[in-house]
């Protein structure tokens, strides 16, 4: 580290103070070395006062505040200045002497009975902020000793969702990082095989899905059981609508009282299922987004209406029963299986449209309506040119298909009230049926 800072590139400034022509960019102006000097006394004083105001409210006194921070940011500016007019050793040499302090204060907190680093860090990166202020691209220093204030100030706010992350969900973190920040970018972006299978698109699908599901899943562990279970319809449906309507199922099974609500958060999430397919097509299929654009709101917005008409109580809802049966949908297996379901589904759909034609594809679309229909029809329109009647008629039926299987889930599930399910869906489904021809 001491070698990479004694052998930086410094920047070169000419007689008048100012940076070299072309040495800056992003949009920020030519700063002259006082305007830099200002910008380190600046950053280094926000870390002071973050670190004095702590000290403050907490139970110990901090060893450094406001002038100390400061002085530190300023000492790196000096170094850096010094490194620029011929002493090459001065940036080494400042940041040996402050991590020697650092040493030395966190020693002398370890027999008061305090523990951590944290302030001692802040110190060295202080150090380094100020010798960027004069070395770098000014955004640089700006960014790090920003972003280092806030993160020493919402120390309670970040130690509150580490305490609130299970376990599983913190694994559920990596792998996503992993699919989309490792996989996805050494995939090969070239067509294999007749039936064009390309990994970078079909794990672009993947990252796109696993995105919404991921969020999702978060929203309705934070709002779901606040809010009822209404909101956790909605948000669920950003995850799974089949999956919505399979748990409050089995919820109003169990709480019988609350049958309807369950019900009217299942027909929630089906509305949200057409808003959520329209934006997986904008990312993958942009071609199909014309065609749909008024189509998918519409069926949508009965949803709103079939789910606003139901009759309303003011019993106590049994939310967090609802929230609690929907599992964290980012798993690193359910994620491959999910590759592979879209390219096994892709495959069979090339097949039937060369086998049977436009009518066998419309057939297998309302078959496979029975199961969570994402995969069938994205890997319907990702390999298409253009949206063709056919497939957009494949899409609408397959989500006609998809209603019906919700309203049946439900029916099977929760058998308090069959006959409002089967019409509501029954209809739902029904309207879509004109909109095939149109």
């Amino acid at each position: 580290m001491l070698y990479a800072l004694r052998n930086i590139r410094l920047v070169p400034f000419g007689s008048a103070g100012r940076p070299a022509e072309g040495v800056f960019s992003m949009g920020f102006p030519a700063l002259t070395v006082q305007m830099r000097f200002a910008i380190a006394l600046a950053l280094g004083f926000l870390a002071g006062l973050e670190r004095e105001t702590t000290g403050h409210t907490s139970s110990h006194r901090v060893q450094a505040g406001v002038r100390t921070y400061s002085i530190v940011s300023l000492l790196g500016f000096a170094c850096a200045w010094l490194g620029q007019n011929g002493f090459g050793p001065a940036i080494p040499v400042g940041l040996l002497a402050i991590t020697a302090l650092a040493v030395v204060s966190h020693l002398v907190k370890q027999r008061q009975g305090h523990g951590g680093w944290t302030s001692e860090v802040a110190a060295l990166l202080t150090f380094l902020v100020g010798a960027l202020c004069l070395l770098t691209e000014i955004w640089l220093p700006l960014a790090l000793g920003i972003s280092s204030t806030i993160l020493l100030s919402e120390k309670t706010e970040i130690e509150g969702l580490v305490a609130r992350l299970e376990r599983n969900e913190f694994l559920a973190i990596l792998r996503f990082l992993v699919v989309t920040l490792l996989i996805f970018p050494v995939l090969p972006n070239r067509d294999y095989t007749q039936f064009n299978l390309n990994p970078t698109h079909i794990w672009k699908v993947v990252v796109v899905i696993s995105s919404i599901g991921f969020i999702g899943y978060f929203l309705v562990k934070k709002l779901g059981g606040r809010y009822g279970l209404w909101l956790s319809g909605v948000l669920g449906g950003v995850v799974s609508s089949t999956a919505v309507a399979v748990a409050m199922g089995r919820f109003a099974a169990k709480a019988p009282q609350e049958e309807r609500r369950a019900l009217q958060a299942v027909i929630l999430a089906s509305s949200v299922m057409y808003i959520r397919i329209l934006v997986l097509f904008g990312f993958v299929g942009t071609a199909f987004v014309q065609p749909l654009v008024w189509k998918l709101p519409l069926l949508a917005a009965v949803g709103l209406v079939l789910a606003a008409t139901m009759r309303r109580d003011h019993r106590q809802h049994q939310a967090n029963a609802a929230v609690s049966t929907l599992t964290n949908p980012f798993e690193l297996t359910p994620a491959v299986f999910f590759a592979f379901l879209f390219v096994a589904l892709g495959v069979v759909t090339t097949l039937v449209r060369d086998w049977f034609g436009g009518v066998g594809l419309l057939i297998l679309s309302f078959v496979v309506g029975v199961a969570d229909i994402d995969p069938f029809l994205l890997s319907l329109v990702a390999g298409a040119p253009e949206a063709t009647r056919v497939l957009v008629q494949a899409i609408l039926i397959a989500m006609m298909g998809n209603t019906l299987a919700k309203g049946a889930y439900f029916i099977f599930l929760a058998k308090g009230h069959r006959r409002t399910t089967a019409w509501r869906f029954g209809l739902w489904a029904l309207l879509h049926v004109p909109l095939l021809f149109v």
